[in-house]
């Protein structure tokens, strides 16, 4: 049994703040003992050591970039004012994955059935944990990066093969904070997109643009890191009838584990053990409940994606622990087949869905 991860800002973490992925979180914490690095971007959780002994074997790694606000943001360096700037500062972080694979043997990017089926082999039983290796699959995280749609043929051809139209609001959709539907150009984005097989990602889409996107896209559709409202009642969350249109299309959603995704009541500097392990577990149930299967819910972590350890659930330290989640559900009465499909086995399935047909 694996897990797979479906939203880590590596990235993010590496051109802001200068973190090593090929750190144990532990190495990092320690690095930055006395810096204010903790404090814009939480304490660190995420290392490939701590991954790969936390049996983390894929990861949908993003390429994030942020609209200029005017104001002293953790993301400044990774700020754009226009769309030229957009571009540069996500092909930056593309070449920064691509380094990572070059240069560690225990890295590989996944692009097609081939990469993805060399990964998991290493993770067959009894495989020497040496041998291991993680797959990065690359995700752009809010689509201002992709000049124009036709310009995407070039982004695929980098290696990406998600894409979130959406953070805030951007030139191709309503987005958090921001309600609005696709617009002309994002409607566009959408037909070049499908012509490639890429997955879109629903996550921050503003509800209108969302549900026009379940309607209009015929390919593999996820919510990366999205909760159910029930537990956060933002336009940055599911409703109801958003899983459920989602699970009609066969999409899955990643539980995010940030406190403050996961309870109305928390908030940044409230105690981390105010929320623990259970509410995780209740947001999954509620998943499974609303779709009446387990086939739609998976783990979107967003670790380090702006919060540290100080705001993640009780039990949870490191990525490592996302292996945890598997004891928890077992604790409550998931089979063994249904673990495995919540740890990794419905992203997995999606993911292969998408790469088969490219």
């Amino acid at each position: 049994m694996i897990v797979v991860d479906a939203h880590e800002d590596i990235a993010y973490n590496a051109l802001c703040f200068g973190r090593d992925y090929r750190r144990s979180a532990l190495e990092t914490r320690r690095l930055e003992q006395g810096t204010d690095t903790p404090q814009k971007a939480g304490i660190a959780t995420v290392g490939l050591p701590d991954s790969m002994l936390g049996r983390v074997a894929v990861v949908f790694a993003t390429l994030f970039v942020a609209p200029h606000t005017g104001k002293t943001d953790p993301w400044d360096k990774l700020s754009y004012k226009d769309v030229g700037e957009a571009y540069k500062l996500a092909m930056a972080q593309m070449d920064y994955y691509q380094r990572l694979a070059d240069e560690s043997e225990k890295i590989q990017l996944i692009r097609n059935t081939s990469e993805l089926d060399a990964v998991l082999a290493t993770w067959e039983k009894d495989t020497p944990l040496a041998q291991r290796k993680q797959g990065l699959v690359i995700l752009m995280e809010n689509a201002d990066p992709i000049i124009e749609p036709r310009q995407f043929e070039e982004w695929y051809e980098r290696g990406v093969r998600i894409v979130g139209p959406a953070w805030k609001g951007t030139r191709y959709t309503g987005g958090t904070g921001e309600p609005g539907p696709l617009t002309k150009l994002g409607r566009e984005l959408l037909e070049v997109m499908n012509s490639f097989h890429a997955v879109l990602d629903l996550s921050h889409m503003a509800e209108e643009a969302f549900l026009e996107a379940v309607d209009l896209y015929d390919g593999v559709l996820i919510a990366s890191h999205s909760n159910p409202r029930k537990f956060r009642n933002t336009d940055r969350h599911l409703s109801d009838m958003m899983i459920r249109r989602l699970a009609e299309r066969d999409g899955v959603m990643g539980i995010v584990l940030y406190n403050r995704f996961l309870s109305d009541n928390w908030s940044p500097g409230d105690r981390k053990s105010d929320v623990n392990l259970s509410v995780v577990l209740d947001a999954i149930d509620h998943v499974c409940q609303v779709t009446g299967s387990v086939a739609h819910v998976g783990i979107g972590s967003d670790f380090d994606g702006g919060f540290g350890v100080q705001s993640i659930p009780a039990e949870l330290d490191t990525v490592m622990d996302l292996w945890s989640i598997g004891d928890a559900l077992r604790g409550r009465g998931y089979s063994e087949s249904d673990i495995e499909a919540v740890l990794s086995g419905n992203m997995l399935r999606k993911l292969r869905q998408a790469l088969a047909a490219g």
